[in-house]
């Protein structure tokens, strides 16, 4: 038959014998909630009851923190964004039968200045192989002209997947701003946690219980099942846990940007790896031509950082360098090392470092004291 192989499908779903999805094996399967979105297609579209305040404008640190994000993106055209597939590499093989998106809504204005906003939730769900060229086709329309999709892992896996399936199906696949969580994620939290997974973060970090959710490795089994049994309980509690990936998703950019907004005020409130993200906004604020307040909050960050009773050499290293070639302040960069050496082992790496930059420091500090 002549025609790519989309063009054959959608022949198959629409010419073929007059094939209707009412006489389709499917014709009891009811999913409450759900609505027709194409063929062997459903969709369902809800207001999560989580709502975020978030401050006016996205933060200038954001693409510090988040890469992927800064301030020109606008909250409204942020859409998180998560599959679930028929299996965990990104074979060939693989296609995903569920899709969600999150949208934020404004919903009022909040105390000093931020806004609040609701999360929209929108999921798209494949019944049977047959259904995949519409399945895409509704996916596709979730990403908006101009919008940034948010992730937890989607470079290497969701996008990919998509991108996957889109080639398959001979569709263009879409083109969008990407900023993947688990990066940031594992520079505030590897060093603090037992992993940095989704739910590991979501149960430690900001305490959110999942009540009566099902893990999302069972997701090809339960879709599978369901094609061959047509029991719906399972996969609607694997649709429940796609939605719950976007509410946690939503949840992480949340602190994120409030870790963008102030990381010294938020260090108070939630537990992350102060010196890690320090030393990447030293290093990030150094090399790059920023403005002068992410230098400040960068600096400020480094200053309390390097002052932790258990601050690492690396940092207060850096604090150092800092102090003595930008703020021309020996006496103090000399004070912070020398309570660093008192500290180091005698096969620290960075010792013999310390005791040089020691002497350098003192010699120019005798040389301020002399002066005065």
């Amino acid at each position: 038959m002549a025609g790519n192989l989309r063009d054959r499908l959608k022949h198959i779903q629409f010419t073929k014998n007059q094939i209707d999805i009412s006489n389709h094996s499917l014709e009891n399967v009811e999913l409450p909630g759900w609505s027709n979105a194409g063929y062997l297609t459903l969709k369902r579209e809800f207001i999560s009851p989580q709502k975020f305040s978030f401050p006016v404008n996205i933060p200038q640190a954001a693409c510090i923190v988040m890469p992927g994000i800064n301030d020109e993106t606008r909250y409204e055209k942020i859409r998180f964004f998560d599959l679930e597939t028929t299996g965990l590499s990104g074979g060939a093989g693989t296609l995903a039968f569920l899709a969600a998106f999150g949208a934020l809504l404004p919903a009022g204005k909040g105390s000093a200045g931020k806004i609040y906003y609701n999360l929209r939730i929108t999921q798209y769900l494949l019944l049977d192989y047959p259904g995949e060229c519409d399945f895409i086709d509704m996916v596709l329309k979730e990403f908006v002209c101009g919008c940034t999709v948010v992730s937890y892992n989607g470079i290497c896996f969701d996008s990919q997947i998509l991108k996957n399936r889109c080639l398959m199906n001979r569709i263009t696949a879409p083109k969008y701003s990407h900023a993947d969580l688990l990066y940031p994620a594992r520079r505030l939290w590897k060093k603090i946690l037992p992993n940095c997974s989704q739910g590991t973060i979501e149960k430690i970090i900001l305490g959110i219980e999942r009540e009566g959710d099902i893990p999302g490795a069972m997701a090809p089994e339960i879709w599978f099942s369901f094609l061959r049994n047509r029991e719906t309980e399972p996969l609607l509690g694997i649709c429940n846990h796609n939605s719950m990936d976007i509410e946690g998703l939503a949840s992480i950019f949340h602190l994120m940007t409030e870790i963008s907004h102030d990381p010294v005020l938020t260090s108070k409130k939630i537990s992350f790896d102060i010196e890690n993200l320090a030393m990447f906004w030293y290093k990030i604020t150094r090399r790059q031509n920023c403005l002068d307040n992410l230098r400040e909050k960068g600096q400020e960050l480094l200053h309390l950082a390097a002052n932790n009773a258990d601050a690492r050499p690396s940092t207060v290293r850096a604090l150092a360098i800092y102090l003595e070639h930008k703020m021309k302040n020996p006496v103090e960069a000399l004070a912070l090392v020398e309570k660093a050496m008192y500290k180091m082992h005698e096969d620290d790496p960075l010792l013999g470092d310390f005791e040089h930059r020691a002497k350098r420091l003192q010699s120019k500090a005798n040389a301020i004291c002399g002066k005065t």
